[in-house]
């Protein structure tokens, strides 16, 4: 699985729809291009999305096994459409974000627009460089119909539909060690006050109650994510990803920045956890070495728990579970936060036989038995509805199927902040958490410095 460690950059904002939500996996790291034949096109890297009319270009991301559902799904493309072929080239995940924004802006964007989505769509929107689909979906609702309404959130500015969701969803999950809870004789949490009469029982025993890898910042964040939601509900942070003025001040916000900052003050995270890289795995290795007893982190570490962890995950001593409700708070426990797709633009500078290419792949290969068959054997959970059918045969059904239902249920989900926001405010954002969790501000100063950048 692609880990929420090389796709640090997942965008976000809040959805919040009324409607059964999905959740997203995330993307890889790295640098450079790579040619993939794929197409009988030449990969090349600097090729227009206005040039060649009879194929359409296509720039995804490297990290197996993901590159190589990418990749087969447009080669089957390309053999039902020998006239409408699709050239893909691959990034690696830094490469590309680079790469990417500096072709848009130079209008030289490949056909197919690969993303994440929410606040960096929102600039290729409002730089008019993508295709308004609006009108597509209207014409093709059983293409809409196949996948999860929520992934049409990130996909969607000011009303009209400007990106293909697709691919995978990953929510970020509370896991759990169940040997450490043997230890201390105690049943994982069922409320926010739960966790924090789990803390110094776990400390007592020499355990960490939570593992965390402090210094990557947007594992901070995902704690601030679930309590805005579980003290507030979804409106709390809508109103700043809406640009509302003072929209931090909200009590419900200052209360769920105070409660993260009792958990630091009880020592509920691991010592030194400021220092302690999410890029490693080494906040993953703390859970499955039996060194902390929880973790808050994105589904897709499940694979390489499983692959890195011995018997950890075979031998059934992983738990997983949604994030508790707190005592009196406002948000529906069956809500998540985390990546509810990925995402596929076309060029607005494309030529018309493009547009039309990349329609199809839309309607085709993207979203066809196959590819559901084949993002089931990385371990991820399609962003098609009914892809539950293909979990049976898999070694991690369980866990599959704990996702699924968690897409299924809830009503709202939440993208990573950091990408709702613009690059400037999701800067800030992830600096001050930083700060926020090592207690070198109070949560009015957080929300003072934040507000400071609404709308920036």
């Amino acid at each position: 699985m692609e880990s929420r460690t090389t796709s640090r950059r997942n965008f976000l904002s809040l959805v919040s729809m009324g409607v059964p939500l999905g959740a997203a996996l995330a993307a890889c790291g790295g640098t450079g291009p790579t040619q993939t034949g794929a197409g009988g096109g030449t990969g090349n890297a600097t090729a227009s999305g206005g040039g060649g009319g009879s194929s359409a270009t296509y720039w995804y991301l490297s990290t197996q096994p993901q590159e190589g559902v990418r990749t087969r799904t447009m080669e089957r493309h390309n053999q039902a459409n020998p006239n409408g072929k699709i050239e893909g080239t691959t990034f690696q995940n830094d490469a590309f974000k680079t790469k990417i924004k500096t072709a848009i802006g130079a209008g030289q964007a490949p056909t197919l627009i690969w993303g994440w989505g929410g606040g960096t769509l929102r600039s290729y929107v409002q730089a008019g460089q993508v295709e308004d689909l609006t009108s597509w979906f209207d014409q093709n609702a059983a293409v809409k119909d196949k996948l999860f309404p929520s992934a049409f959130g990130a996909a969607t500015i000011d009303g009209k539909i400007y990106a293909m969701p697709c691919e995978t969803l990953q929510p970020i999950v509370l896991y759990y060690d169940k040997r450490s809870f043997e230890k201390i004789g105690a049943q994982p949490p069922q409320t926010w006050g739960d966790i924090m009469d789990l803390v110094p029982k776990f400390n007592a025993k020499g355990i960490a109650p939570f593992s965390l890898g402090g210094q990557s910042r947007w594992t901070n964040m995902m704690w601030l994510e679930f309590l805005f939601d579980r003290l507030g509900g979804p409106e709390v942070f809508q109103a700043v990803f809406d640009g509302e003025k003072d929209a931090w001040n909200n009590p419900l916000a200052i209360q769920a920045l105070g409660e993260v900052q009792k958990l630091v003050k009880a020592d509920g995270f691991v010592k030194g956890f400021s220092s302690i890289t999410a890029d490693s795995n080494a906040d993953q290795a703390l859970l499955y070495t039996g060194k902390a007893a929880m973790m808050l982190h994105g589904g897709w570490t499940y694979g390489s728990m499983s692959t890195d962890g011995g018997d950890f995950v075979s031998g059934g001593n992983l738990g997983y579970m949604n994030f508790p409700p707190i005592d009196g708070g406002k948000g529906d426990p069956g809500n998540t936060v985390g990546n509810p797709g990925q995402y596929l633009s076309i060029s607005s500078k494309a030529t018309p036989e493009q547009k039309e290419i990349a329609k199809k792949f839309f309607s085709g290969a993207l979203i066809d038995d196959t590819a559901v068959k084949e993002w089931v054997e990385t371990g991820a959970v399609p962003i098609i509805k009914g892809a539950d059918a293909q979990f049976a045969a898999s070694k991690d059904k369980d866990f599959l199927t704990f996702v699924y239902n968690i897409a299924v249920n809830a009503k709202t989900f939440a993208q990573s902040w950091d990408q709702a926001l613009s690059p400037t405010a999701a800067e800030v954002l992830l600096d001050n958490i930083s700060k926020l969790f090592q207690l070198s501000i109070s949560p009015q100063q957080f929300a003072t410095n934040m507000n400071a950048v609404i709308g920036k």
